[in-house]
């Protein structure tokens, strides 16, 4: 259930995004929502421990740092157990879920570069027996900028022109690997981030900044977890769309509420469906409903499509990125 403490409630829902990037943010937090410092950390500590919040913390766009792509796999029911402990082994792998489909296990792979990521899927492939495909994202058409919590809509921002990836610095590598957990819960954790990538305090607000400014970080601050605040439902949802069309329909569903994550993929010969969305819900009855009516909203029903519930959440954390070869130092 979502929290009913006022302050718990807007510690989950209100700093999501647009986290303190001060020295002593959890006393900037506190001041804003009316307890000290010290109470902001024991509420967050319990809601952790509750498993309402997964980490505080940054959310890397994709593909802005390294490259990742979305994976699944065909998994016989009696193998799961096995080939989820070996999926989960590998640190490159998050967000592992299982779904309704015959491609059953999904997850998100990430590597320093697309040869690291195409290794990554090939030795997973390998010791698994469960070949992995491949669906990059092409196109954006809704940006996560956190989850409403009073509402179950994902906060939207119009996507505007993304930077070229551009090569990062050592010291960027190693912050990227000390906020890997988000911050430590001390009362300044930039210094301590600081200390661990061998940094000043200054430069990792510094970094942050640039970072939020360039489009390298979607956003900073308290990452939620939606099955534990009351969203048990979701399902990711996809329609086969000819490339002359799927860009003009993603926009036109991306801008409906209901719509949580909105974009286009790379498909593969298993694989038709270019366009994705996901609706979370309180109930798998609310999603379906919200699903059907944004079919006939949008003009979608014309396209082959198919529904996957997820059941199962095997890994949720956030991205880890390793540095290119030698730049790690």
């Amino acid at each position: 259930m979502i929290a009913t403490d006022t302050c718990d409630f807007s510690l989950l829902n209100d700093f999501q995004r647009d986290f303190p990037l001060v020295t002593e943010p959890w006393a900037a937090v506190g001041a804003r929502i009316g307890c000290a410092a010290d109470e902001v950390l024991a509420r967050l500590t319990l809601l952790r421990d509750n498993g309402k919040v997964s980490r505080v913390g940054p959310v890397f766009a994709p593909n802005r740092i390294g490259a990742s792509t979305l994976a699944a796999m065909a998994v016989p029911v009696a193998e799961l157990p096995r080939v989820v402990a070996i999926v989960n082994a590998f640190s490159g792998v998050n967000h592992n879920y299982l779904r309704e489909h015959r491609y059953n296990l999904w997850f998100v792979a990430s590597a320093a570069d697309e040869p690291a990521l195409a290794a990554l899927l090939a030795d997973m492939g390998a010791a698994t027996g469960c070949p992995p495909i491949a669906l990059p994202l092409l196109e954006e058409y809704h940006i996560d900028l956190g989850f409403d919590l009073a509402s179950g809509r994902r906060t939207r921002h119009a996507i505007g022109e993304i930077a070229p990836r551009q090569p990062l610095p050592a010291a960027d590598w190693r912050l990227i690997d000390a906020l890997h957990d988000g911050l430590p819960w001390v009362p300044r954790p930039y210094r301590t981030v600081g200390d661990a990538a061998g940094i000043s305090e200054s430069a990792v607000l510094a970094t942050l900044e640039r970072w939020l400014g360039d489009g390298t970080l979607r956003r900073f601050g308290v990452v939620v977890r939606h099955r534990e605040l009351g969203y048990r439902a979701n399902a990711m949802c996809v329609w086969a769309v000819p490339p002359e069309q799927v860009s003009a329909l993603g926009h036109r569903l991306a801008s409906h509420d209901g719509v949580s994550l909105c974009y286009r993929r790379q498909t593969s010969p298993d694989w038709p469906y270019s366009l994705f969305c996901m609706i979370h819900g309180q109930s798998r009855d609310a999603v379906e409903t919200r699903r059907t009516q944004l079919v006939e909203q949008v003009g979608l029903g014309a396209f082959p499509s198919a529904v996957l519930f997820s059941t199962d959440c095997y890994k949720q954390c956030g991205a880890r990125y390793r540095a290119p070869q030698g730049l790690a130092a």
